[in-house]
């Protein structure tokens, strides 16, 4: 009994992985059946797991939150104090859009999909933003600025218009400048 639930188990995280691999490289719009022949499972495995192709776009979403949210706080641990912390995320952005794997965001992608505010893939690119904004947010506040949340919403533009811009048009460096101004944004702010 334990071995089969491992199975299901994998086949799960199978889906999952092989969704991410492809709508990253190709859109939400590619097929089932297409994730499902790379996956190497059956139609039936699919459904088992998930009740529509957005739950497993979800589910994607999830696990690309989780892994970003990981690799953001520990990029920004061993900051000492807000400015510091804010320009480590910058750090952080601009390590993963120079990763030669870059595409752009998941979750921008996403959004620009599925546009329907209450559509539960919209709803997860919503939290992952929230959760971002909110790490700027508090990094911002640390900083004693006069407008900890007027810094935090400038700053979360510079990092969202940096990504974009580095997906959009291949600029890697882009994060690079976003940081430079993100600095005068700070010293003004303090």
């Amino acid at each position: 009994m334990a071995q089969r639930g491992t199975k299901r188990g994998n086949a799960r995280l199978q889906l999952i992985d092989t969704a991410l691999d492809l709508f990253d490289r190709r859109g939400f719009h590619v097929g089932i059946d297409r994730i499902l022949s790379a996956a190497g499972l059956a139609k039936m495995t699919l459904y088992h797991h998930f009740a529509s192709k957005e739950a497993l776009i979800v589910a994607a979403l999830e696990k690309r939150d989780a892994a970003f949210r990981a690799n953001f706080a520990a990029a920004v641990a061993a900051a000492a104090d807000g400015r510091a912390r804010l320009l480590a995320m910058f750090d952080s952005i601009e390590a993963w859009t120079r990763d030669p794997a870059f595409r752009g965001s998941l979750f921008d992608k996403a959004a620009a999909e599925y546009s329907e505010k209450d559509h539960p893939v919209k709803k997860a690119v919503l939290s992952h933003k929230a959760w971002l904004f909110g790490e700027v947010r508090r990094a911002a506040s640390a900083t004693g600025a006069a407008d900890s949340v007027k810094l935090a919403a400038e700053l979360f533009l510079l990092i969202e218009g940096a990504v974009l811009a580095a997906a959009v048009t291949g600029d890697r460096s882009a994060v690079r400048r976003a940081k430079a101004a993100a600095e005068t944004l700070i010293a003004a702010a303090s």
